[in-house]
């Protein structure tokens, strides 16, 4: 990451992420029980980084590029940075594509390559922040942790955009896209065990299983209502070949 951004000429600073070791609150917290299922102690903690940046976004008091170590960053990505520093009435902009479709405005941004962004699903290794959003993502968060691009996905409250097409991909999805894949990757999320529901109370169960349904009709009725503006689709990467 530190030669990426060098090679883009971008200044950086690195927030310790959060470990299953360090978390706070503690795993055995409420707040990370009132999501659509069980969490593994690694998603509480990527959580919580995540958590660490937005803190460090309203510190600053100015939009901030949000990365996890394994982005593979295009080079345009510092002039799209610049395209967008300075725009109203954007909260956050998702950099990335992981090979699922996104619900997208049909019309591109004015002033920039990217779309309105209705419903993602998948992916929080690259975006950008503004502190309004990442005062909403705090809020959501502290209300109920989840899997961090879970997390940022339904919060809906956020004017989130989507750049078109993507700046960036994880490691691991760097062969789908035909790009090289500097080094290889292991995810310490899977490290932690997942955790069974049939393992949970009776009354547990039924409560993650009524969210789960009710984040699956709110995805549906998303859907139906920006039909006429919008369209699911996949983001083709804006760099090396790949679509």
């Amino acid at each position: 990451m530190a030669a990426q951004m060098a090679d883009l000429g971008l200044d950086w600073e690195r927030i310790e992420a959060v470990t299953p070791d360090t978390l706070h609150p503690g795993p055995d917290d409420q707040v990370w029980h009132r999501w659509q299922r069980p969490l593994r102690v690694t998603e509480m903690a990527l959580c919580a980084s995540h958590m660490a940046a937005w803190g460090r976004v309203l510190a600053l008091g100015q939009p901030c590029l949000v990365l996890e170590d394994d982005a593979v960053l295009a080079p345009h990505l510092p002039a799209f940075l610049a395209q967008v520093a300075d725009l109203n009435g954007v909260e956050h902009i998702s950099l990335e594509t992981r090979s699922r479709k996104k619900l997208l405005g049909r019309r591109a941004h004015p002033a920039a390559p990217m779309r309105r962004l209705y419903q993602d699903r998948t992916g929080s290794a690259a975006y950008v922040v503004w502190p309004e959003g990442a005062r909403k993502l705090l809020a959501h968060a502290r209300r109920a942790g989840a899997p961090s691009d879970a997390l940022i996905s339904s919060t809906y409250a956020l004017a989130s955009w989507q750049a078109d097409p993507a700046l960036a991909v994880q490691l691991d999805q760097c062969a789908a896209y035909g790009l090289p894949q500097a080094i290889t990757t292991v995810s310490l999320i899977d490290a932690a065990k997942k955790p069974a529901l049939a393992a949970q109370s009776a009354t547990a169960r039924r409560r993650y299983r009524l969210r789960r349904v009710t984040a699956q009709l709110r995805m549906g009725w998303r859907q139906l209502r920006y039909r006429a503006i919008a369209t699911r689709r996949h983001v083709g990467v804006g760099w090396g070949g790949g679509a």
